[in-house]
């Protein structure tokens, strides 16, 4: 099958906002497949030091979470700060149900592609206590463009473990 950018116009997306939805549908499919058989231990590894595959998916899901809400003209909340300082930690999730909670992460950011009105789009938001100054379009393009590089993170740590797990066995 063809990549997502590659499958035509998504109905019912804005066409400004078609660019990013693909490359977020294209993490979605991508996540699944990169952690699937992941044991616990692969999961949470930190190979020379990077960052684990389960932050990443937990990170990834969390992120785009917090982004929308900016992207709303809402502050986080408590709950929200108190999972981004969790997000390094094994909560004994697998990987599929991280991956799952990714991907249902994802398809909520595109389907805010969807649900925003192109006319919002340079409306101004501010990230952070420090109310940073963006726009409604600049948080939707990086909620895509921090997807992209996390999902590029999960692929290859997760092939870098795979690949550890098995010098260990030999």
């Amino acid at each position: 099958m063809a990549e997502p950018w590659l499958r035509g116009p998504i109905p019912g997306m804005p066409a400004m906002a078609m660019p990013a939805a693909h490359a977020l549908m294209q993490a979605a499919e991508d996540i699944p497949g990169a952690v699937a058989g992941l044991t616990n231990e692969q999961l949470w590894a930190l190979p020379g030091g990077a960052a684990a595959v389960g932050f990443h998916l937990r990170h990834l899901a969390g992120s785009i979470d917090r982004l929308l809400t900016y992207a709303s003209g809402e502050m986080l909340s408590d709950a929200q700060m108190t999972a981004l300082d969790s997000e390094i930690e094994d909560d004994g999730r697998s990987a599929a149900e991280l991956a799952r909670q990714a991907v249902a992460a994802i398809e909520r950011g595109i389907e805010a592609r969807r649900d925003t009105p192109p006319g919002t789009y340079l409306e101004p938001r501010g990230v952070d206590r420090r109310r940073l100054p963006t726009t409604v379009f600049g948080l939707l393009v990086h909620i895509a463009e921090h997807t992209q590089r996390r999902t590029g993170a999960i692929i290859a740590t997760s092939k870098v473990v795979r690949a550890s797990e098995g010098r260990k066995s030999s």
